[in-house]
């Protein structure tokens, strides 16, 4: 008789994101404190799975993206990357790998054709301050700091520097770049950075309400005008007003706008149907 050796199974590694669907919003939570929720191969991963997930769900109108300790995220996972220095070629080829995945998954949170809201509870610091300027609207706790403090350990944050410049103005954005200072919550505001603070511990639910607001309006229209909002920020002024005389056109011909303009003048609710 052939005696076989009992294998147990390996363990899966619990994911470091969590989901929840309230109503028709997806709460993404990062959540791995002990790490200080920083965006490693794993956390990079799974948030780009759900966002692909999410992108045809037709139950979901919003998002918003959240984060468990006393950090949101703190960029990317610097133990992770030092290890990989032992590869034969330093960790140039997986130092490209990560840094490729990263801006795929923040490019996938621009192109989801739903809102995006962060809810910043803590430090947000390079590639999570990247993450939060990423999102299209956030939410602060007055506790909450953002930095880009890769010049301190000799890495400038290029990458972060992509979605920071795209929100803050440019000396701004070159003062937090050029010098690693850490900057309130309320500064963060008045920067652009955010679009609101509230007391601590009410990030979460604020931010929820929010996405839960927008989320009573027509998600084809939601869909048009997000994409329209970041495609036209990338044009001349002539190509702008162009392109969004074409979109509005074309946004005329919906039901769902004439049905919006319909209610209006008739002075009732609309009725969407999402086309």
């Amino acid at each position: 008789m052939t005696l076989q050796a009992s294998r147990s199974p390996v363990p899966q590694a619990p994911s470091p994101l969590l989901r929840e669907t309230i109503g028709s919003i997806a709460v993404l939570t990062l959540d791995s404190p002990a790490t200080r929720n920083a965006l490693s191969d794993a956390m990079i991963a799974a948030l780009h799975a759900e966002l692909n997930a999410i992108r045809d769900d037709r139950i979901i109108r919003a998002v918003v993206i959240a984060a468990k300790g006393p950090a949101y995220s703190s960029g990317h996972n610097l133990k992770e990357l030092t290890a990989r220095r032992a590869d034969a070629d330093k960790g140039r080829a997986y130092f490209a790998s990560i840094m490729k995945a990263c801006s795929e998954m923040m490019q996938a949170i621009v192109h989801l054709p739903k809102p995006v809201v962060a809810a910043v509870q803590g430090v947000a610091t390079a590639a999570g301050c990247q993450l939060v300027a990423t999102c299209d609207l956030a939410v602060a706790s007055e506790k909450a700091v953002f930095g880009t403090p890769g010049i301190d350990i000799g890495l400038f944050c290029s990458t972060p520097m992509v979605a920071l410049t795209r929100n803050v103005p440019r000396k701004h954005a070159m003062h937090m770049l050029l010098t690693g200072d850490h900057i309130s919550a309320e500064r963060a505001r008045e920067l652009g950075l955010v679009n609101s603070v509230v007391p601590a511990g009410t990030e979460r639910d604020a931010a929820i309400e929010l996405a839960k607001a927008i989320a009573l309006k027509s998600a084809y229209t939601l869909k048009v005008g997000k994409e329209a909002f970041y495609r036209q920020a990338e044009m001349t002024l002539a190509d702008a007003y162009t392109y969004a005389a074409q979109v509005m056109t074309e946004n005329m011909m919906a039901r769902d706008a004439e049905e919006g303009i319909g209610a209006f003048i008739e002075k009732r609710d609309p009725k969407w149907e999402d086309r």
